[in-house]
């Protein structure tokens, strides 16, 4: 077990409804395969720093999750061979701008807003254990909580897959998904992501009047 500094990833690539019991929540059937998008680096924070809500949403939601560092170059790499490409794992908030994400049909400015991206507070480079619970905290309570065994697709599919794709660069981030709860943000709230045996990341919700 070690922990590593996090640095800017190249390119954060990240997957919808992946988990079964958020799949449920929302009455969705599941995906046969995953659903990528992607979050720019420019909206990457780390821990203590601000989430700012802009102005041209009226419901910024947090979601948070386990997220996948790759440490060396992959290209068409099976699920077997995915585990020497990761360096390792940290904790991520998938911030979005839920009602854009519905008027808009589509993800990319949802998702895409400076500070819509806290990762940290390290890399932990040893895998979390099935049990391992993702959890949201919200000004001390609860809000999001399932184990990492609930993901449609582990985190280890998801790097094959997904080299399949795109060539995956040491540095990358993976988002895995998020568990079920999510929910809206307001200024001033504290927003902790907690995975077992990897860390918890704090922020704080701030106007971008502020």
């Amino acid at each position: 077990m070690a922990r590593i500094e996090l640095g800017r990833p190249g390119k954060i690539i990240a997957v919808g409804l992946n988990y079964r019991s958020h799949a449920a929540e929302l009455g969705m059937e599941l995906s046969p395969e995953p659903v990528l998008f992607m979050k720019p680096p420019s909206s990457v924070i780390g821990p203590g720093q601000d989430i700012v809500m802009p102005p041209q949403s009226a419901q910024v939601d947090y979601e948070a999750e386990l997220a996948v560092v790759i440490g060396n170059t992959c290209s068409h790499v099976d699920e077997d061979e995915a585990a020497g490409h990761v360096l390792g794992y940290t904790c991520a908030n998938d911030v979005t701008a839920r009602d854009l994400q519905k008027s808009d049909g589509q993800w990319t400015r949802s998702k895409s807003f400076d500070t819509f991206c806290p990762l940290g507070p390290w890399i932990e480079t040893e895998a979390p254990a099935p049990e391992a619970l993702v959890e949201l905290v919200l000004n001390g309570e609860v809000r999001q909580s399932a184990p990492v065994s609930d993901m449609i697709f582990p985190p280890l599919e998801l790097v094959a897959f997904i080299s399949e794709i795109m060539t995956l660069e040491a540095g990358d981030v993976i988002l895995t998904g998020t568990p079920p709860g999510v929910g809206p943000l307001a200024a001033g709230d504290e927003v902790k992501v907690r995975v077992e045996g990897v860390g918890e990341l704090v922020n704080t919700a701030a106007d971008y009047r502020k």
